[in-house]
């Protein structure tokens, strides 16, 4: 046992199947509790008004509530993690920090940063899996190398995966359990207000999005009753077919064991649940593997992950900036990418179909580096975790591991044919096609003068053409992406 320790939240914000909390339950005759709002983080933030700032102080609220239920608290401090971390091990004068761990490379860096302060002060330091069901050196191929395609990844995921790695982390066996919990010392008592962290509210309330642990909740509740049609419903945006969980998956509100083991329940008892639990299972290992892709090759944080790929010259210039600002925009005159950013900037989320349809066409329709796309969503999503973003991206661009091949192009019409086939989705986003008939929804460039007249939309004028010909552009794109193929002939 230990006299005292502290536990460090970052991206784990309950007090529930908390690996780190419950190993210090277990282990700690008393544990403290922290979070650090972080000025390295923070202060890099463009606008006072970021959903996600606001989304983890109500987090912190209830978190702070439901450990003074049980008799502890959280410490909340406003600085350099870095600093605040060892200042506050020495204060508490406490024998170790725990945290959860995490794969980021600036996350690491930070944590070997505290971890040597630590040490220097005589307090260790112990990090625990708990963002991942498995960490990215559990799952190898035979030869012991990681996993760089995702079927067999999942294929040797689920050969591994045990009851043991989805029993909810908790202190039953041994220790003092949540009676160990200690309050904040008087002197680090009070949690800062939103104002003087340098943000302002949101409107969380009018997207619908509740943050925290109860959050999850309903949205869990909600979602199971819609899960066995999961895999019939998740493409089509006009539905409610997702989870809309991953927010909560990235600010660790709900445990993903919990996720995983409910969808392999279902799978395991078979009936009319399973085949859309066994898709979202599917799902939910796509984020491990894209965790332990980050871990094990952090290169692809800037880079392509097929390094051969850093040799497609991407457009630039005066065009290309304009054509990058009217798709942030959402002005691009393809109205499936454009109800797709349009719902971006005004609620923080993007469904997950669309966000493959929007950055295939600027990648590939308009020529523009996967590291500017990658970079404005990374600014914009409510549920913004590096290692599914970088994914996301360079599988869209060809660039990644297991990514669509370079020749395959998404088409923005038939994306739209396919998964919005009434235009109920654009016409929520894009309201000045609200009249246009379902057959020219998907292209209304297409429409007569006369028909443009009849619904009250003027292409060019109220509602922009397409910047680019697919057809053209797809031309392009297969010779922009020749130097790949050209140099893989020459081996």
């Amino acid at each position: 046992m230990l006299d005292s320790i502290l536990v460090w939240f970052r991206r784990d914000l309950r007090d529930d199947d908390n690996a780190a909390l419950a190993e210090a339950l277990r282990r700690g005759r008393r544990v403290y509790c922290a979070f650090i709002f972080d000025r390295d983080i923070l202060d890099a933030l463009p606008s006072p008004a970021d959903r996600r700032v606001d989304f983890i102080h109500a987090s912190i609220v209830e978190l702070d509530a439901a450990l003074q239920a049980s008799g502890g608290g959280l410490i909340v401090a406003h600085g350099r993690a870095g600093d605040e971390i060892p200042r506050l091990g020495r204060q508490l004068g406490v024998d170790a920090v725990f945290a959860n761990r995490d794969y980021e490379p600036s996350a690491k860096a930070r944590d070997a940063q505290v971890a040597a302060a630590l040490a220097g002060d005589g307090i260790g330091f112990e990090s625990f899996k708990d963002l991942v069901i498995f960490d990215g050196a559990e799952v190898l191929t035979q030869a012991g190398r990681p996993y760089t395609v995702f079927t067999p990844y999942r294929n040797a995921w689920l050969k591994r995966l045990g009851d043991d790695d989805l029993a909810p982390a908790d202190a039953a066996a041994g220790g003092a359990g949540k009676g160990a919990l200690q309050a904040p010392p008087a002197a680090l008592a009070g949690l800062p207000t939103l104002a003087a962290l340098g943000f302002v509210p949101t409107g969380l309330d009018r997207l619908a999005i509740v943050p925290g642990m109860s959050g999850a909740r309903a949205l869990l509740d909600d979602f199971r009753g819609r899960l066995g049609r999961y895999h019939e419903q998740r493409d089509y945006p006009a539905l409610r077919g997702v989870s809309y969980l991953s927010v909560h998956l990235r600010f660790g509100t709900v445990s993903i064991r919990r996720l995983v083991a409910l969808a392999n329940a279902l799978v395991q008892q078979g009936g009319d649940e399973a085949a859309g639990a066994q898709v979202w299972r599917s799902e939910l290992v796509w984020r491990d593997f894209y965790f332990m892709i980050l871990d094990q090759f952090p290169h692809v944080v800037g880079h392509a992950f097929k390094r051969e790929f850093e040799r497609v010259a991407w457009e630039s210039g005066e065009r290309a900036d304009a054509d990058f600002a009217a798709w942030c925009a959402g002005r691009t005159g393809y109205p499936l990418v454009d109800a797709a950013m349009r719902q971006l900037a005004h609620s923080g989320y993007m469904h997950n179909r669309l966000r493959m349809v929007a950055a295939s066409f600027l990648c590939k329709d308009l020529g523009i580096d996967w590291r500017r796309g990658e970079a404005f969503f990374a600014g914009q999503l409510n549920d913004f975790d590096l290692a599914a973003n970088n994914g996301g991206w360079q599988w869209s661009a060809s660039t990644g591991c297991d990514a669509q091949p370079w020749f395959r192009i998404f088409n923005p019409v038939t994306q739209s044919e396919r998964f919005d086939p009434q235009g109920r989705f654009i016409r929520r986003y894009v309201p000045e096609l609200q009249n246009v008939p379902d057959r020219h929804i998907h292209a209304p460039w297409c429409m007569s003068v006369a028909e443009q007249s009849a619904c009250g939309v003027v292409i060019g004028r109220d509602y922009p053409a397409p910047l680019v010909d697919h057809a053209a552009a797809r031309t392009r794109t297969l010779a922009r992406y020749g130097v790949v193929k050209d140099a893989d002939d020459k081996r």
